[in-house]
């Protein structure tokens, strides 16, 4: 009997679920509040409710008869998923856990609680008593939603009277109207970013990725992703040491997992966050060029209860870095110019904005108006491209009638 797997959200980035989905054979129902999004074309059917809505999407679920559930790359809607599995018996991770993972404030507090190293910080609903606290830290300081992700609302504060813009950003993305002021830890070499897989409570695929960003425009977003790192081993597996002890003690026992962390000055790491959730920006697409395994086809089989046992670490074997096609100025898109002196080999490649279609300063992941993923002779010639692809790609934009941008 064809098993029935409900996927929530259907955007571009989370169309590989869909079209692996389908490739297994499974029949797929696609949930989102968006019939314009492109994977529900590909599902065998779109239901519009809100993925964060979740006793409308439970009562959905048990309407459909689904075998298992999965929330693709996105943060928001990881709990939906886990709280329907747990009513319905269906394979998940527990629903507190998942809450703790997707709310900063929740991971933070279980963070210091559990002895791990963590920025200097607190969580506000109310702006002055968050200005003060604001006052008592060095600068720069960190302002951020609790429950976004893509870096929508991060703003890193300088100046004292930067600090109203900030909170009036991060409020905009937060889904419970709740914002965190922290410290800054000063990170040594690049953040980290990557995926991972749990198979019975043991993380048995850790795919670390080197982030880089475009200082021009964002400084702390991530435009690329590449593999493999260039972080020394131990570091790695000191993350990895860390990030097993939380999912010990939070019983995480399934499923992909995106991970961020950086390395201060003094050689500590940093977990920044764990998204219960495969990695947006094309990150198991990218993965599976350089290291060979597929992971969304893992997600959707632990999903169902099958077999995942054959998941183990595979080094990279290729350079592949994703890259997030985005514009430096506001504007209406023109054209996207590439450069034959671009030293990698373009492997996909998708502008999800038309011609004439306004575009805004990239400042956060929701303000991409495309990806790719690209391939490199070696790790030096990647790192050195990703990190100046401005030299190479430019989102070309009209920002007055008759001026190019």
């Amino acid at each position: 009997m064809q098993k029935r797997i409900m996927l929530l959200g259907g955007n571009y980035f989370q169309m590989t679920a869909t079209l692996t989905a389908k490739r297994l054979g499974y029949y797929v129902i696609s949930v989102d509040y968006l019939p314009e999004n492109p994977a529900h074309k590909y599902a065998d059917e779109y239901c519009n409710v809100s993925t964060i809505d979740k006793e409308a999407v439970l009562a959905l679920a048990r309407e459909k008869k689904i075998d298992g559930i999965v929330s693709y790359a996105s943060d928001v809607s990881a709990p939906t998923a886990a709280y329907v599995a747990e009513q319905m018996g269906l394979p998940t991770n527990p629903y507190e856990s998942v809450m703790i993972l997707t709310h900063k404030d929740l991971f933070r507090k279980f963070m210091r609680e559990n002895g791990f190293l963590m920025p200097r910080g607190e969580s506000f609903t109310d702006r002055e008593k968050a200005r003060e606290f604001f006052r008592t830290l060095p600068r720069p300081v960190m302002v951020k939603p609790i429950d976004s992700s893509g870096s929508k609302g991060v703003v890193k504060v300088f100046r004292d009277e930067e600090f109203d813009s900030a909170w009036e950003e991060a409020l905009s993305y937060s889904i419970e109207k709740h914002v965190i002021v922290e410290e800054c830890i000063q990170k040594k070499g690049y953040q980290i970013d990557g995926d991972g897989f749990v198979v019975d409570g043991t993380i048995r695929f850790f795919g670390v990725m080197d982030q880089h960003n475009d200082l021009s425009c964002a400084p702390h977003t991530p435009i690329g992703l590449s593999s493999p790192s260039i972080q020394p081993d131990e570091i790695r597996q000191e993350a990895r040491r860390q990030i097993q002890r939380i999912f010990d003690l939070l019983h995480i026992r399934m499923g992909a997992f995106n991970f961020e962390y950086i390395v201060n000055e003094k050689g500590q790491v940093y977990i920044l966050e764990i998204g219960p959730r495969n990695g947006g920006n094309l990150i198991p697409d990218t993965l599976k060029i350089a290291c060979g395994e597929d992971l969304a086809e893992y997600t959707l089989k632990i999903a169902l209860g099958e077999d995942c046992s054959g998941l183990s670490d595979a080094p990279s074997k290729v350079c592949a870095s994703s890259y997030i096609l985005h514009s430096v100025c506001d504007g209406a898109y023109d054209h996207l110019e590439i450069s034959e002196k671009l030293p990698g080999k373009i492997e996909r490649q998708a502008v999800l904005v038309k011609e004439g279609e306004q575009v805004k300063r990239f400042r956060n992941a929701g303000m991409g108006i495309g990806a790719m993923i690209l391939t490199f002779p070696d790790v030096e010639t990647m790192c050195s491209t990703i990190d100046h692809m401005n030299d190479f790609i430019q989102v070309k934009v009209k920002e007055r009638e008759g001026q190019d941008a």
